[in-house]
């Protein structure tokens, strides 16, 4: 079984990295380098930027 294409683009993740502190690992170590606990807080952003974009507010 193929690895899964991720649904967030990459450019979209270095972005969502940068504002969350954690760039610089990305960049030394690659995505295998963060933490579990960035991992989730990047999600938790991504998720937070979708509904202000489905509520029509756009990011913050």
């Amino acid at each position: 079984m193929g690895r899964r294409r991720g649904i967030m683009s990459d450019q979209f993740k270095e972005e969502l990295a940068k504002d969350l502190g954690f760039y610089e690992v990305v960049q030394r170590e690659g995505w295998g380098g963060i933490r579990a606990r960035d991992a989730g807080n990047m999600v938790k952003r991504a998720i937070e930027l979708a509904e202000q974009q489905i509520a029509g507010r756009g990011p913050q």
